[in-house]
């Protein structure tokens, strides 16, 4: 008997100790310390569950069952030995005010050089309310703020059936990435809360965003510097600023932007629609927008349908200054649907760099009631074809 015992023992040392290696490597952060009760810091007992998976030589889930799971602050490195998924089935709740968030920087849960990873379900709430009331207010001292979900230097990486709630800053960026698949994500924040892009793309290749519905105060979805290569697909849009690409041409030397494509995307009482933005300044090299697609998009009641904007300027720092950043090869197809304003499709174009290469073609925007809506161009060259209203400018 007491053989029999000793063996039951060492079994269930086991399975604690690798949270069932027979099945598949699961690490429960309940068997780590977590506690779902949104009060108690979490922090370490996540961390500990994924140092374990991170390590596993076969490959490994982190498993985050139902309730609520606060975290000041999640920082998961690798390279890991094997592929890891991280498993929500709950929800991961920031700190409740801004200030107690210490030395966190601008990310709160970020993931780095991890190859392989999948991040799956779940809920993110970032807790934002208190940090924009701060900034609302307008008295200074306020911080940043805290993107909720950073990914950086990773490769095929999968985010699926992910929802960020009311993130501080931006909802989710990927940085420095290659093959990142996102998937089936749904993003809330009010039209009011600043700087709160959905998701943020820069320095990254091969990235897709599919079917995710996004409601926030600042761009749905924002492409910086150095992208290539990515596809944008079946995205709701609204509240918020549209589908940007920029603003580039900020720094003195940025990378360029190459090989876009936005398809299937619907905007309803958004800012903008389909957005090209970069800083009207000329001190800038390297910078670039060219091969970009934006195709079968619905806009209503949109303040700025189509628009490209290559004066931006907050705060008048760079007067009387044309932008260095050069846009060429950008078609826009099948793009219907009612404008906010008088002017549907706007083409504000450098100076000294104008845009080339423009392709107008099946486009049906007028003002909302079917009346007639403009269209302006500035700097502006390229050509339209098939049925066009407003009549092109081009």
């Amino acid at each position: 008997m007491a053989r029999v015992n000793a063996c039951s023992l060492s079994l269930l040392l086991s399975c604690c100790i690798l949270s069932g290696a027979a099945e598949a490597a699961v690490y429960d952060v309940a068997g780590f310390g977590a506690k779902p009760d949104g009060r108690t810091d979490s922090s370490t007992a996540f961390a500990d569950a994924w140092s374990a998976a991170c390590r596993s030589l076969e490959p490994a889930t982190v498993y985050v069952p139902h309730g609520e799971f606060l975290l000041s602050r999640a920082a998961f490195a690798g390279p890991c030995s094997s592929r890891v998924t991280v498993q929500i089935d709950g929800t991961l709740v920031a700190p409740s005010g801004y200030t107690s968030r210490g030395g966190s920087g601008d990310v709160w849960i970020v993931f780095d050089h991890v190859d392989g990873l999948t991040m799956s379900g779940g809920t993110l709430d970032g807790r934002g309310p208190a940090l924009w009331a701060c900034k609302a207010a307008g008295h200074g001292g306020c911080p940043s703020g805290a993107t909720s979900l950073t990914v950086l230097n990773s490769r095929d990486v999968v985010i699926r059936g992910l929802r960020s709630v009311d993130s501080e800053l931006y909802h989710v960026v990927i940085d420095g990435c290659e093959r990142v698949a996102v998937e089936d994500v749904g993003i809330v924040a009010p039209g009011s809360s600043p700087n709160t892009d959905g998701i943020h793309v820069q320095a990254s290749s091969g990235v897709t965003v599919t079917r995710a519905s996004i409601q926030t105060g600042d761009d749905c979805v924002s492409v910086g510097p150095g992208t290539a290569n990515l596809r944008v697909e079946h995205v709701s849009c609204g509240p918020g600023h549209g589908i940007s690409i920029g603003s580039l041409g900020k720094e003195s030397e940025e990378a360029g932007v190459e090989n876009v494509t936005v398809a299937g995307a619907s905007f309803v009482g958004t800012e903008n629609g389909l957005r090209i933005k970069t800083w009207g300044r000329a001190a800038v090299e390297g910078a670039y927008v060219r091969g970009v697609v934006f195709e079968h998009a619905f806009m209503h009641d949109v303040r700025n349908p189509i628009i490209i904007d290559q004066n931006y300027c907050p705060n008048h720092i760079c007067p009387h200054q044309s932008s260095a950043v050069k846009i060429s090869d950008v078609r826009y197809t099948d793009i219907r649907g009612s404008s906010a304003s008088q002017v549907a499709v706007k083409f504000d174009c450098s100076a000294t760099n104008p845009c080339s290469g423009i392709g107008l073609r099946d486009i049906k925007l007028t003002l909302d009631g079917g009346k007639p809506a403009e269209a302006t161009c500035q700097h502006a060259d390229g050509k339209a074809s098939g049925y066009v209203e407003p009549p092109s400018c081009l």
